[in-house]
């Protein structure tokens, strides 16, 4: 997700976090070099442009970027594809003939589609990154990047302010009293609005389509990505949002602290596991310079840097992180997940069944 114009409304604290060099996942025996000493396979240099086809929210600084370039021999052109689901499904159009060399953003909620329309080329990373964050079927073609929980978010100060208390649960969204305060993405057109969605998949089973049915009723709003929602809607992320619950991650309350507080905070019992991978496409121009992309990716330089840009937390188990987000962005314990072999088969139906409820 891009985070540059919330960034550029927090306060100065947020922006210089430092960084604790302790890790949020792996053992010790998972380490690898530190970002900037050479491991012991170094790539060949290459040449050429790499064409990076992302979501809208995708961004990298130019530092970053320019390291990179500089010692690769390789340059970056990133190419966005709209929203998740809209990236998904354009992978999988142009499966054999990609409009890039590398996708990045492609999650464990709509990975199946472009994987079984084969717009991925086997790859497999020197470093693949913990075992649990591998997909079933897949992992020799994607690779996972960064990791985090979609989970609702309530912004604090306007509960207090109003003398309510926030929901507790995903039923609790449904509840007159909370009628009008609910913003979400939608499933078809964002992946966190799919990760929403198949929470509550996992929650109702087969009667799902009546706690929607009773979302709607109470006035819960859908918007096609999570920017619209988060600032256009959600009263935290814009001065002229009405809603004070959105769907986001258990990690944006790291992006919204004031002094020693947040002012947002997570409904923890709504969440639903997120991973995102990046993959060379099949047909590439440049399958060499993708790789050497994918494998940038997952050093310690860039994982580190996963947090400030994408509200995720970084797959690598020796990346540092922000010292706030032990206190403030604090991952989901127990969320909730759906197969990916059921959200590969049953994805086109809900998707249908969802679309058909929501244009009522």
């Amino acid at each position: 997700m891009n985070h540059a114009r919330l960034r550029a409304v927090l306060t100065a604290t947020t922006l210089t976090l430092a960084v604790t060099g302790c890790s949020l996942v792996g053992t010790e025996n998972e380490q690898r070099p530190p970002a900037g000493e050479p491991s012991s396979q170094e790539p060949a240099r290459g040449s050429g442009e790499v064409v990076v086809v992302s979501h809208e929210s995708f961004t990298l600084p130019k530092k970053l970027t320019k390291a990179f370039e500089r010692e690769t021999g390789y340059t970056i052109k990133v190419r966005a594809a709209g929203d998740a689901g809209t990236l998904a499904t354009k992978l999988s159009l142009t499966a054999g003939n990609p409009i890039g060399d590398v996708a990045f953003g492609i999650d464990n909620t709509f990975a199946s589609r472009p994987l079984d329309a084969g717009a991925f080329a086997e790859f497999e990373p020197s470093f693949p990154g913990p075992e649990e964050y591998q997909l079933d079927e897949g992992s020799d073609r994607l690779t996972a990047i960064d990791h985090g929980s979609v989970c609702v978010n309530a912004d604090i100060d306007w509960f207090k302010a109003e003398g309510k208390q926030p929901p507790a649960e995903l039923s609790d969204l449904a509840d007159p009293a909370y009628r009008g305060l609910f913003v979400t993405p939608g499933a078809s057109t964002s992946s966190p609005g799919m990760a929403f969605f198949l929470a509550t998949v996992a929650e109702f089973g087969d009667d799902w389509p009546a706690f929607w049915e009773d979302l709607l009723a109470n006035d819960a709003k859908i918007v096609d990505g999570w920017e619209d929602a988060y600032y256009g809607d959600f009263t935290a992320g814009s001065d002229t949002g009405k809603r004070p619950l959105v769907v986001s991650y258990d990690s944006s309350p790291a992006f919204t602290v004031e002094g020693d507080r947040s002012t947002t905070g997570t409904v923890f019992d709504t969440c639903f596991r997120q991973v995102e991978y990046a993959g060379v496409l099949e047909g590439a121009d440049n399958p060499e310079g993708a790789e050497a992309f994918i494998e940038w990716l997952l050093t310690d330089e860039v994982q580190s840097q996963i947090p400030e840009l994408m509200y995720m937390f970084p797959v690598s188990p020796s990346a540092d992180v922000p010292e706030d987000w032990a206190k403030y962005a604090l991952p989901a314990k127990d969320p909730y997940e759906v197969s990916p072999e059921e959200i590969a088969s049953q994805r086109e139906q809900w998707l249908t069944e969802w679309t058909d409820l929501i244009s009522r």
